[in-house]
């Protein structure tokens, strides 16, 4: 366990004027309040935030920031309170705690709504004070390296949302080295056998790429030496989920990984850093298109450098990434190393630019109120690569890797992508869903009579856009609704001979409101236009002599709006609607739920209620206000078909290998096929198997990935 004393001798290392006396009462109230709590490792529980506020001193952060990682976890866990802190450590410390305070005494109906309302907190108060993410980052960080401690299904659950969300947020700050530890903790964690097979691998080969790092740097030394240039050269391994993914992506044995290498050669100006370029291409063979200039076209979150690889000795690929001194610091620490807080704990206005990616999170999350639908834009926001291209003026704009015509349109102006028609890219007229590639000139084309439509939302790339076109859909589909509804109760009360007019007057309808739980009438007129609610349920509220024969009508018109389709499918045993019965049930082909997993319900007039999965794709295109709950009942005797997609490398035996692991699941196979061998010596076999539930499906993808040179299995 890192000591007090340590931490401060790392703070007056790199700021000789710091408050260390903030930093030690900062320790001596959270050793105080955390006395005789312990850790699941059996640690005492001080030492956690004693290991959060070292790894922010690593970062080089201010002493307010370290004494705020000591006290992150005081509110939670203890007795304290915010006013408390704000008393004795001052309303900066205090507001950088309950920014990184968790909710957890807040009650959420699904996991992903606690973890959407979480994310959602943490980004408004990064947009108010960017350390509160650092901090974040620095608690997590800790959390994941003693991870084992917990049981294995909340490691996965950890894992999969580190891997989610906090990695890429590492990433977008550009603090790569949380960045790439993270990554490996949460890949040993989700897939530990591949992980321990990965990491014999690399062992099996270090002696071998040491000796090769050895040379390279050797040659290259020698030759910037002749020209008179003086830099410093790192040679080292690519860590493992970076070669797991590129395995997977470009469907590689690890034998066939050439550059698990890459060099980095700092120097003092940039002009050498292009230098150096020319020298390295001078030497060996470089690959075009692996050659990035990140100087003259910077990452959003700061990053510059000049990338290539090249055919180096032994005809083995070499990655190099050279910049200078300034560059490196500002790669390895992203934010962390231009931290310029004034009075007030406020980041100077080159760090807000810089990071106006998080304002504009902020932005969406005020009209979003679907959790699946926020989680979504986080992560589109998160995506590490991006594309710049120009506005007519010569705007240089950021836009997502695989983001189109319509996405430029929406950054530019709401309104200009909603009135989109057309678009021109360096002068020529391009589909609306062509994608967009750097350096790219566009040009929009509007008119007043366009307006957005649903297949707008399978164009575009940006969360701004995506929201901004259903933001647009919702209002019109209200509206239609509102009409609809008004019709349909307005009905209901001339057949009983009342006046909606007269009732929306009267005293009743704000008990009508209440009861059903909407906020007016026309929300209440709304719900029934979009199938969420029956008109005769609103005329009990104003009619309850007649109720028995009204329960039958209720019923009835309930049937009548969810209406059966004519070829009555069969209605999934296992699946109920909280508080309907009758209704016609459908589990989506897109993603085929299965009984354990998450579910969400969309009502369709016509089609009843069709079940997704929560997160599926198809389902987040889909009107939330159409949404409705639905639950997995008593497990039945049913199974589900799911298809499962395998790539291995082929070999003899291979496709009776993966047969056999199903079939020791007990896992019916329904269909199998597979696909020829290519270039590449890799297969792939599409398997329809019958399953249970979850975790019957979750057994038969664990022994397939045991079966050798299997290196992907996917759902599809």
């Amino acid at each position: 366990m890192i000591r007090i004393q340590d931490i401060i001798d790392k703070v007056i290392a790199y700021h000789p004027e710091a408050d260390t006396d903030l930093i030690s009462r900062a320790y001596v109230y959270s050793a105080r309040v955390h006395d005789g709590q312990v850790r699941l490792s059996g640690e005492p529980y001080l030492s956690h935030p004693l290991e959060v506020a070292g790894l922010l001193a690593d970062m080089r952060l201010d002493e307010t920031s370290i004494a705020a990682g000591l006290l992150h976890d005081v509110v939670e866990d203890t007795h304290t309170t915010i006013e408390q802190l704000s008393a004795d450590f001052g309303p900066s410390l205090a507001g950088l705690v309950e920014g990184v305070t968790k909710i957890s005494e807040l009650t959420f109906q699904s996991s992903q709504e606690r973890q959407a309302e979480s994310i959602r907190k943490m980004i408004l108060a990064m947009s108010n004070d960017l350390r509160v993410i650092l901090i974040k980052l620095a608690d997590r960080l800790h959390n994941m390296r003693t991870l084992q401690f917990h049981k294995e299904a909340r490691q996965f659950v950890i894992a999969q949302e580190t891997l989610d969300i906090y990695a890429p947020i590492a990433s977008r700050l550009g603090i790569y080295w949380i960045k790439t530890e993270l990554e490996d903790l949460a890949f040993m964690h989700l897939d530990p056998e591949k992980y321990r097979e990965l990491e014999h691998l690399v062992a099996a080969r270090k002696d071998e790429r040491e000796k090769y790092i050895s040379t390279v740097r050797e040659i290259i030394e020698k030759k910037l030496a002749q020209a008179g240039i003086q830099a410093q050269i790192k040679g080292r391994f690519k860590h493992f989920y970076s070669i797991y993914n590129k395995m997977l992506s470009q469907r590689l044995a690890f034998e066939d990984v050439y550059d698990l290498v890459a060099f980095r050669i700092i120097v003092d100006t940039v002009s050498r850093c292009y230098e150096v370029l020319g020298i390295i291409h001078g030497m060996w063979r470089s690959i075009g298109h692996k050659f990035k200039d990140y100087i003259g076209h910077p990452k959003p979150n700061m990053y510059q450098s000049l990338h290539t690889t090249v055919i180096g000795p032994a005809g083995e690929r070499v990655e190099f990434q050279i910049r200078t001194r300034d560059m490196d610091e500002v790669a390895e620490s992203g934010i962390a190393a231009h931290w310029s807080y004034k009075e007030g704990g406020k980041a100077d206005e080159e760090s807000r630019r810089t990071f106006a990616w998080i304002q504009n999170i902020v932005e969406y999350q005020q009209s979003v109120q679907d959790p699946a639908e926020f989680l979504e834009n986080v992560k589109v926001e998160l995506f590490p690569d991006e594309v710049y291209v120009f506005s007519p003026k010569g705007e240089v704009i950021t836009l997502p890797l695989g983001a189109t015509p319509l996405d430029f349109a929406y950054a530019i102006h709401s309104q200009v992508g909603n009135q989109c028609i057309g678009a021109k890219i360096n002068g020529r007229m391009v589909p609306l869903r062509t994608e967009l590639s750097t350096g790219d000139s566009i040009e929009i084309l509007t008119s007043k009579n366009q307006h957005p439509s649903k297949d707008w939302l399978h164009l575009v790339k940006t969360a701004k856009a995506k929201s901004r076109i259903r933001q647009w859909i919702k209002t019109e589909e209200r509206e239609r609704s509102l009409a609809l509804g008004r019709e349909m109760v307005e009905k209901a009360f001339k057949r009983h001979k009342l006046s909606l007019a007269a009732a929306i007057r009267s005293e009743k309808i704000n008990d009508a409101l209440d009861s059903l739980g909407y906020k007016n009438i026309e929300d209440l007129l709304a719900a029934v236009g979009y199938a969420k609610i029956s008109p005769l349920q609103i005329l009990r509220k104003f009619v309850p002599q007649k109720q028995i024969e009204e329960e039958a009508r209720a019923k009835a018109d309930i049937q009548a709006t969810v209406e059966q389709s004519p070829a009555r499918e069969k209605i999934p045993s296992g699946v109920t609607v909280k508080g309907m019965d009758g209704i016609l049930l459908r589990l989506a082909k897109c993603c085929s739920p299965l009984p354990g997993e998450p579910i969400v319900g969309y009502i369709t007039r016509g089609q009843g209620v069709t079940v997704h999965r929560v997160g599926c794709v198809n389902a987040q295109t889909l009107d939330p206000l159409r949404r409705i709950d639905v639950e997995w009942g008593k497990s039945s005797a049913e199974t589900y078909p799911v298809r499962l997609l395998v790539n291995a490398m082929d070999r003899v035996g291979l496709l009776a290998d993966l047969t056999a692991a199903i079939s020791q699941c007990k896992a019916n196979i329904v269909s199998a096929n597979s696909g020829a061998v290519g270039e590449d010596h890799m297969a792939n076999a599409l398997f329809t198997v019958s399953v249970s539930g979850k975790k019957e499906l979750e057994s038969v993808i664990k022994a397939l990935r045991n079966v050798s040179g299997v290196q992907q299995v996917k759902r599809v």
